[in-house]
């Protein structure tokens, strides 16, 4: 399959994805041919759980830890990001399959990810923990039911998306790290653009669904 239609099975609007889709072109090439699209998948996993081991032992231990949550989100990404793509340059895509366990490992990674926030939060701040996951839950429900609605599958909200997520976040690991403290408001300010994003998402979510409504009568 040539290199571009690799990613025409979803439309990606967010500012990296020049970049990215170049990086993950060169990587496919990469990867041995026993890696496997289910095995991309457990190691965009196993990122997620060093993430949030980084933020246990930052808490029980030194805080410089959590730059392995650094390690953690550029693992997650390589799995997450290359599982699918990986399966349509081979021409060995299960898309429903693929679809369905993508989706679902997605969400338990971002709860385990959370958790591991809530273990390192104090006070206040736990509360932002969980609202982050539930935030991103929201954000998470929109894109699939655009897509029931549409057709057409999309997991950025405009330039923003989940590797724009991760770079962002990461970034708030390393200023934690060198001037503690930082995270808890970078959490709740993130907690706020979150909202806003998924409350306007929601918004053109109901008006597509009107449209389809009154083109279906």
């Amino acid at each position: 399959m040539k290199d571009k239609e690799i990613f025409n099975d979803r439309r990606r609007t967010n500012i990296l994805r020049r970049a990215e889709q170049r990086l993950i072109q060169y990587l496919i090439k990469l990867t041995p041919a026993c890696v496997t699209s289910n095995m991309l998948t457990a190691i965009g996993f196993f990122g997620s759980l060093l993430i949030m081991a980084s933020f246990i032992m930052a808490t029980y231990g030194v805080r410089s830890w959590l730059i392995l949550g650094v390690l953690g989100f550029v693992i997650n990404w390589y799995g997450d990001s290359l599982d699918g793509r990986i399966a349509y340059y081979r021409n060995t895509p299960r898309k429903w399959f693929g679809f369905s366990l993508d989706i679902v490992v997605d969400w338990v990674g971002t709860a385990v990810i959370g958790i591991g926030y809530l273990v390192y939060a104090k006070g206040y701040a736990e509360f932002s923990a969980y609202l982050l996951v539930v935030l991103y839950g929201w954000a998470l429900i929109i894109s699939q039911l655009r897509y029931k609605i549409t057709d057409k599958y999309q997991i950025d909200a405009g330039l923003f998306g989940p590797t724009e997520m991760r770079v962002l976040i990461s970034l708030i690991l390393v200023c934690e790290v060198l001037i503690p403290g930082t995270m808890r408001y970078a959490v709740w300010f993130l907690c706020v653009v979150l909202f806003a994003v998924d409350l306007a998402d929601t918004r053109k979510l109901l008006r597509l669904g009107d449209e389809r409504d009154r083109a279906e009568q």
